[in-house]
């Protein structure tokens, strides 16, 4: 309920300030598990992609952001939930792959941080690509365009979903995840 009422919300305040062009909207799985990640360039990312995409999306998000009470609670309404970067968060992988298990959309910035520079990707950890291993579910690049500078037009762009099939069946290794991580990279910045 929470989830509707502020997408309702934020709807109307990102359309009017960022007027977002989708594009390739038909290429989002409507069923199923699967990861959604994207560039990472503002805090309005989880924002655009949670109103442009057709289906609820659990960010995972750093743990720092969870520690004032009220965004906590705001954050967690929004089926946000934290990530301590820079170490194995085996609390965060396991709700990840709930999350997948049941079907649902975890969204991810593999970058791990924000890159303000908009048009070039930092190296992705692998991460992104151990879950989607785990959870064998595919993984779809979104690459949001355009600068957030009010009432100029952002741009969203849905790529095909990846689905790794020649993977699934590998015991996990740090090249098989090196691999991984590198097509979802190139996928990216094909579309930036």
């Amino acid at each position: 309920m929470f989830y509707r009422i502020a997408k309702a919300i934020m709807t109307i305040v990102v359309y009017f300030l960022f007027a977002p062009r989708v594009i390739d909207k038909e290429s989002f799985p409507s069923t199923g598990g699967a990861i959604v990640y994207s560039n990472h360039t503002s805090n309005f990312d989880p924002v655009i992609l949670g109103i442009v995409l057709p289906r609820p999306i659990s960010f995972m998000a750093k743990a720092e952001l969870f520690q004032n009470p009220i965004i906590s609670w705001v954050l967690k309404g929004l089926g946000a939930f934290p990530i301590k970067r820079g170490q194995a968060d085996i609390a965060s992988i396991k709700k990840s792959l709930q999350i997948l298990r049941n079907q649902q959309i975890l969204g991810i910035f593999p970058e791990g941080t924000r890159n303000k520079s908009g048009s070039e990707l930092g190296t992705f950890a692998n991460g992104i690509a151990s879950i989607a291993h785990k959870a064998k579910v595919p993984v779809v690049p979104v690459a949001i365009k355009g600068g957030y500078k009010p009432f100029k037009r952002i741009t969203v762009t849905i790529g095909q979903p990846i689905y790794f099939d020649e993977f699934q069946h590998q015991k996990s290794s740090k090249e098989l995840l090196d691999n991984m991580s590198s097509q979802m990279e190139n996928a990216l910045k094909e579309m930036l």
